[in-house]
C-alpha cells in the first residue's frame, strides 16, 4: 500500500526547506517526526527497510523519466543510489545524507574498490545534471 499525505501549503513548504537543509527525504523526516509523537523507537531493521523501498520507489519513478526530464531522472537515479547505501548502512551503524560518501570510501576499501568510483560517477552527473553543465 502506497500512502500519499495531504498538507497544508504552509507545512509543506516548511517540510520541503528541511529536507533541503538536512538532506534528508520527506519520508525519512516523516518517520521521524510520526516516531516522535507517538513515542516509539525506529528499530535499524525498520529505517533500512524504508530506504530500500524509497530507493526502489525512485528507481521506477526515474524509469519513466529518462525520455521526459534527464535532470529529473538523474536526481531520482541519486536518490535512488544513495537510499541503498543509507540502507546498508542503517543495519551496521547511524549516518546522515552529509556521511554517504565516508561510508562508501570505506565500504569500497572492505568490499568493491569500483563502489567507490561509481558512487562518485552518481554523483557526479547527479550534480552536472542540477547545475547544467551537462548536456543531452
Amino acid at each position: 500500500m502506497e500512502l500519499t499525505l495531504i498538507l497544508p501549503k504552509k507545512l509543506e513548504r516548511k517540510l520541503k526547506e528541511e529536507c533541503e537543509r538536512s538532506g534528508a527525504s520527506i519520508e525519512e523526516l516523516a518517520l521521524e517526526a510520526l516516531c516522535r509523537g507517538m513515542d516509539e523507537e525506529i528499530d535499524p531493521s525498520d529505517r533500512a527497510e524504508l530506504y530500500a523501498r524509497l530507493s526502489e520507489k525512485y528507481l521506477r519513478e526515474a524509469e519513466d523519466l529518462l525520455s521526459k526530464d534527464h535532470i529529473q531522472a538523474s536526481e531520482k537515479l541519486w536518490g535512488a543510489a544513495a537510499l541503498m547505501v543509507k540502507a546498508v548502512a542503517t543495519t551496521r551503524d547511524s549516518i546522515s545524507s552529509h556521511e554517504l560518501f565516508s561510508f562508501v570510501r570505506r565500504l569500497g576499501e572492505k568490499r568493491n574498490p569500483e563502489l567507490r568510483r561509481l558512487f562518485s560517477v552518481a554523483s557526479t552527473l547527479y550534480h552536472s545534471m542540477r547545475t547544467g553543465c551537462v548536456g543531452m
